[in-house]
């Protein structure tokens, strides 16, 4: 299994982005607002009831040749939750330097995409799921387990894990119909069958991860054409007020929302293509 090669870059956990020169407060919607510690005697954010901690690295916006390493303690939301539990631990993505599991993967390395050719990897989050956590969202102490060949030769080529944030890149004439696109994402859980793609209550913790590139990009893990990571329209429209401001913290390369840029493919439910068929 192939490992980065650390010396091209250096980490910097938290990261320690320099105040204006002239000593005022940086805006509050900056990267450096974001990244500060709340002023002293400043009211703590609401917290709910059930929280969950994140692993992030992303290249640094001052300094691209630097890697941010941090760790948030976000709130147990779809939104948080989606940007970091999509691909398990041990799926293999091809890149420049071959194939590379994604725990492996490090900010600042080229992926192979399905369409766009290689690009560079600029941020990964992940976390930890575990089962039976009360409380907590059900489908989050659950992964999809795809066979080797379930969905065609080679696809995947291994046995694929995947988080419940997956969604993987489908075709079809239904697909067109509907969306006017030749493929959409549709989640990896609704292509349960029971025999080649099971649901899977693990019994201990498993960590998951996502990708994110400067625009959504097609991926190929496993041989398994899947999406990276990108909020979506409608998680989007739902975040206000402090919670905007917390999840864009969560991504320290970015300086605004608006940043994602458009998504690659439209988003589908299966029982959508079900009802045109």
């Amino acid at each position: 299994m192939a490992t980065p090669v650390f010396p091209r870059t250096s980490s910097v956990a938290p990261p320690g982005l320099p105040q204006p020169e002239d000593g005022r407060a940086p805006p509050p919607d900056s990267v450096e607002a974001r990244l500060a510690p709340r002023p002293v005697g400043a009211p703590p954010r609401p917290r709910p009831s059930l929280m969950r901690r994140i692993e992030i690295l992303c290249v640094c916006p001052r300094h691209p040749g630097d890697i941010i390493e941090r760790s948030d303690t976000v709130p147990a939301l779809p939104v948080f939750e989606d940007a970091v539990s999509a691909i398990a631990r041990g799926a293999l993505l091809p890149t420049d330097r071959g194939l590379v599991a994604i725990e492996d993967l490090w900010p600042g390395d080229k992926v192979k995409t399905a369409t766009q050719g290689f690009r560079t990897l600029l941020w990964r989050g992940s976390t930890t799921i575990v089962a039976g956590v009360r409380g907590q969202a059900p489908e989050m102490g659950r992964l999809t387990r795809i066979s080797a060949d379930a969905l065609g030769i080679a696809r995947p080529m291994h046995d694929l894990l995947l988080g419940p944030a997956a969604r993987l890149v489908r075709r079809g004439a239904a697909i067109e119909r509907i969306t006017g696109h030749r493929a959409a994402a549709i989640p990896a859980h609704d292509l349960l069958d029971g025999l080649g793609v099971v649901e899977v209550t693990p019994p201990s913790g498993v960590q998951v991860f996502h990708l994110g590139f400067e625009r959504q990009q097609r991926l190929v893990v496993n041989g398994v054409e899947m999406e990276s990571y990108h909020p979506g329209p409608a998680q989007l429209a739902q975040l206000d007020g402090e919670t905007r401001s917390l999840f864009l913290a969560c991504f320290p390369h970015l300086s605004r929302i608006e940043d994602f840029g458009p998504p690659a493919l439209p988003r589908l439910r299966l029982s959508d293509l079900e009802m045109v068929a």
